[in-house]
């Protein structure tokens, strides 16, 4: 790939960003090359390249160029973020640094934020009775809504489920999430079973080497649903993947070491740590604001 022309020399402004593009996509095709591609990735390689273009017109606007910008700069750019977006900056950074286009950048750490929106527990039981019994929705819509609402799997793990992942014995079934199986209630066994053992349309060329058998399929025959797909057909449903996502995790976080937690559900052992954390605290000042309810006046008992 021949490189870009340092920025002084060259006169495109956009054509570091056009370089970034080519290097992202070379990169992403080698990824392809030894594991699955996800379509979510596909999204972040274009957040990263639409932020390089945001952040190359934000320095026009101050007759800035690559060769100026300064510590000083980047922290202006990450302190006029109104989401976590901007700080995608680093990996076009990181490439201008190694093209000598800049000199070395530092881009902070996204903050960790603590889980928002969960579904309260009294709106989280109705809804999971509902995806259990209600025939009137749609089979993969019970069986991927109930999965979210019991575990709590990112949206990506859902959607690559396979019958592999399913263990039935003589009366229980179990659900390979992560290291160790989970138990399954009858209901929602029944529901994957079924899922499990739907035909499933394949292209032509796939019958020679047929790929993995999804539970829950897309559009494209042989492929998987894609995250974005399963979360707008869940949300239409009346599932909020969030918010479900978020009450699971944070009620099985309240009962199960993060070691535990991280074996069950597939999490990174670190994430699985911040999870038991914050479900401590919460417990803990909900213990406290109960105490202080029923004795709004033991402060002032002598």
């Amino acid at each position: 790939m021949p490189t870009c022309d340092p920025w002084s020399r060259c006169g495109c402004r956009r054509r570091p960003a056009a370089c970034l593009n080519w290097f992202l996509l070379r990169q992403a095709r080698q990824r392809a090359a030894i594991r699955r591609h996800p379509a979510s990735a596909d999204r972040d390689l274009r957040r990263r390249v639409s932020v390089a273009l945001d952040f190359l017109a934000w320095i026009d606007q101050r007759d800035l160029a690559l060769a100026d910008l300064a510590q000083e700069h980047i922290d202006d750019w990450i302190a006029g973020a109104t989401s976590q977006r901007r700080y995608l900056i680093r990996y076009f950074l990181k490439w201008t640094t190694s093209r000598r286009l800049t000199r070395e950048l530092t881009v902070p750490s996204i903050p960790r934020q603590e889980p928002q929106n969960l579904l309260d527990e009294d709106d989280r039981w109705p809804l999971l009775q509902r995806c259990l019994t209600d025939e009137a929705l749609p089979t993969d819509v019970r069986a991927a809504g109930a999965i979210t609402l019991l575990f709590g799997p990112s949206t990506e793990r859902l959607c690559h489920l396979t019958p592999e992942h399913l263990k039935f014995g003589g009366k229980h079934a179990h659900l390979i999430l992560g290291r160790h199986p989970v138990l399954l209630p009858p209901r929602l066994a029944e529901l994957l079973r079924h899922l499990a053992e739907q035909p499933q349309l394949r292209p032509q060329l796939s019958r020679v080497r047929p790929g993995p058998r999804w539970l829950f399929p897309g559009m494209v025959p042989g492929k998987p649903i894609s995250t974005h797909g399963m979360t707008q057909k869940l949300n239409r449903h009346g599932i909020p993947v969030r918010t479900a996502r978020n009450a699971a995790l944070a009620a099985l976080a309240a009962d199960l070491p993060s070691p535990i937690l991280a074996d069950v559900t597939g999490m990174h052992r670190h994430t699985a740590l911040r999870w038991v954390a914050y479900a401590r605290r919460d417990w803990a000042e909900y213990l406290a604001a109960r105490a202080e309810a029923a004795h709004p006046s033991g402060a002032n008992r002598e």
